[in-house]
């Protein structure tokens, strides 16, 4: 199969990379994996870090766009690039990955619990990219579990854990209020 100038680029088009693509269909295909990458690059490491993780990881493959040619995901490939450059960042840094407020100022005009924020930083950085791309972002498991690069049974764990972390944490119970 291969790649044709002027093909429409489908919000899955990621899938296949041209050795002859210009820089238009290259910034039409990175306009369908852009947002999706630093949503779960912030979700993982934080708003400061996961943006810059997501740059170097589209800087990677404008730059080595031959190698993603032909590979099965892609997206999840670019964000193990991502990551590995927020993990060099976070050892040069030695700072705290999430990048999240240790207290939250509660104004009382907050439609969420205040200590929200940080129950979240608290969870594992897997589950807490599952339980904001799921719950947070509205991906569906499959599309999460394409993201991250994980099966969908790990995917559903992280989310599962995540969520009964936070209710821990939280003191909530998944129970609706008998009325």
């Amino acid at each position: 199969m291969a790649c044709q100038r002027g093909a429409p680029v489908a919000r899955t088009a990621f899938v296949r990379l041209c050795l002859v693509m210009d820089e238009t269909e290259f910034g039409a295909l990175l306009g369908a994996v852009e947002a999706p990458l630093r949503r779960t690059l912030v979700a993982w490491y934080g708003p400061t870090l996961g943006r810059d993780a997501t740059q170097a990881a589209l800087a990677w493959a404008w730059e080595h766009r031959n190698r993603l040619d032909g590979m099965h995901n892609p997206a999840g490939y670019l964000f193990r690039v991502g990551q590995s450059h927020a993990k060099r960042e976070l050892r040069r840094s030695r700072t705290d990955a999430t990048g999240m407020p240790l207290s939250v100022a509660s104004d009382g005009d907050s439609p969420f619990e205040p200590e929200l924020t940080n129950a979240i930083a608290e969870l594992s950085p897997q589950q807490r990219a599952a339980v904001l791309l799921v719950h947070g972002y509205g991906y569906s498991f499959r599309e999460a579990a394409d993201v991250l690069g994980v099966s969908l049974g790990s995917l559903r764990t992280h989310v599962d854990r995540g969520l009964t972390r936070l209710r821990s944490r939280l003191e909530v119970s998944d129970e609706s209020p008998a009325s």
